[in-house]
């Protein structure tokens, strides 16, 4: 069950490149709106899931979530972990390579991530999924956009982005592998790596977005993907 999720979670990122390549202009109205609300979902279900379940199993989940903050920072900003996001990044060989490696890297942790999500219970690992989802989607929109910009032909982005999919159910297979015979406070250890890289990439990536937009409507939208997290809870 885990990798049908999985592979719907990887479609997003092919979905967000065919809008990208599709409809150019409509993409760049309207990312923000999915932008946004994912933030929200991630924080959300950062604060209210993954950080109370952890808890419960290893009582020093909140060093684990700062540590999980932390390695995202450092693969960002040390390691390239994640694609340039800015169009005035240089168009060298060697930033595509950067670049598309990152992407393949961030497919990876997100199937570990929903495989980690399952292994606590199937409602965790839904809510996990439904957050990779949102995330996946303006991401591949994103990083479409900074290839188009760079010159790449649109079959390029196409292959790129159906080769980098592939890679979220191989990292949700590694992890139901990897996770087989965890202990519990391994996995609540694991919650709060997986809470930092959420918190890290709402604060870091998603958030800042917002300041690029001039309507303010749109960053209502994090407070709706709140709302819906937190909704989602009755109902599950």
């Amino acid at each position: 069950m885990e990798i049908v999720y999985s592979l719907i979670a990887a479609s997003a990122a092919m979905l967000g490149s065919i809008i990208l390549i599709t409809f150019h202009k409509w993409s760049e109205k309207n990312s923000l709106l999915i932008i946004n609300f994912a933030a929200g979902v991630m924080l959300t279900l950062a604060f209210s899931h993954l950080i109370p379940e952890g808890l419960e199993l290893n009582s020093k989940t909140m060093i684990y979530t700062l540590l999980g903050f932390s390695i995202m920072f450092f693969l960002q900003f040390v390691v390239l972990f994640h694609p340039c996001h800015d169009h005035e990044c240089s168009n060298s060989k060697h930033t595509h390579v950067a670049s598309i490696t990152g992407i393949l890297l961030h497919s990876i942790l997100d199937g570990l991530m929903i495989a980690i999500g399952f292994k606590t219970n199937s409602n965790l690992g839904l809510l996990t999924t439904l957050a990779i989802l949102l995330h996946k989607l303006p991401d591949g929109i994103t990083i479409s956009g900074i290839l188009l910009y760079r010159g790449m032909s649109k079959n390029k982005i196409f292959n790129i982005s159906l080769l980098t999919a592939c890679f979220t159910p191989v990292g949700t297979m590694l992890g139901m592998f990897l996770l087989k015979n965890i202990s519990m406070p391994s996995l609540g250890a694991l919650l709060g790596i997986t809470a930092g890289s959420f918190i890290f990439l709402s604060a870091s990536d998603l958030i800042p977005e917002t300041h690029k937009c001039k309507n303010r409507a749109t960053a209502l939208m994090l407070f709706v993907g709140i709302i819906f997290i937190l909704a989602a809870e009755h109902f599950m």
